[in-house]
């Protein structure tokens, strides 16, 4: 097996994401807060880009940004897709699996179609095809409540991913499983993530899972949040293979690094 080569910077690689100087600034009852400041990054069609930082340093409002929930003070963010609907173009998976209660695990994944009208036979078989994918065949027609927290977050997973978009934000979709549940499903992700190849930006309080999935690594400062490191993770797929590589700790350390700076 080969090393993997770092993303290629250059402009034959199609932008689907860019922040051109961004800031962000939140209004408060004793004044005005900075959460962001004059970023400057980009994300490629198919590359997997991880945010770290310390707690309230803009990491989610990065994401945010991303889902149109917020606008930037200052700057703007652009994004680039092939299907002008955003709402096919951008998956979502959050901490809290948002799963409603009363609909079976193959009607949450469904959700995306189910809000805009019937689903068709093709989608039906998209959400069933999705559900053995991220390991849930045989569990289609169970409630959220008869699953395990980590089975639940496998269909939130689903969800997102069941309008093939082109980007895929994760707010720390694993941070409430136990350990060995997360390492599992990072695992998967991953997997899921080689076969399809859509942009990916997640962000993650752990160091490890952004160097298990990402190829580029961004360290934010604490707020007003900036990009004070980028680090391109050289290391070969599927990185499941090599997490007691010299090289994984390595990655790890350098970011702990960064993150003490």
């Amino acid at each position: 097996m080969t090393e993997q080569s770092p993303p290629e910077v250059d402009e034959k690689r199609k932008k689907i994401v860019e922040f051109r100087d961004v800031t962000k600034r939140f209004p408060t009852g004793t004044g005005t807060i900075t959460a962001l400041e004059r970023v400057n990054q980009h994300i490629y069609a198919g590359e997997f880009v991880a945010v770290i930082g310390p707690s309230g340093c803009g990491k989610s409002t990065l994401l945010r940004l991303l889902c149109g929930l917020e606008h930037p003070s200052e700057g703007e963010v652009s994004l680039s897709f092939e299907s002008p609907d955003l709402d096919s173009a951008i998956g979502v998976a959050f901490q809290d699996h948002n799963l409603l209660p009363w609909l079976s695990i193959k009607q949450n994944i469904l959700l995306p179609k189910l809000m805009k009208g019937k689903a068709s036979a093709q989608d039906e078989e998209r959400a069933e095809s999705l559900s053995e994918m991220v390991g849930l065949k045989g569990f289609e027609q169970r409630r959220p409540a008869e699953l395990s927290g980590g089975m639940r977050q496998r269909a939130s997973f689903a969800r997102a991913l069941f309008s093939r978009p082109s980007l895929l934000l994760l707010d720390e979709p694993f941070g409430a499983l136990d350990a060995l549940t997360r390492e599992k499903i990072i695992a998967d992700a991953e997997d899921i993530w080689l076969r399809q190849k859509f942009g990916a930006f997640l962000i993650t309080h752990s160091i490890s899972e952004a160097v298990h999935l990402a190829d580029r690594v961004l360290v934010m400062s604490a707020r007003p949040g900036r990009i004070v490191a980028e680090i391109p993770v050289e290391l070969d797929r599927p990185r499941t293979n090599h997490l007691s590589d010299p090289k994984f700790a390595q990655y790890c350390e350098e970011l702990r690094q960064h993150l003490e700076l």
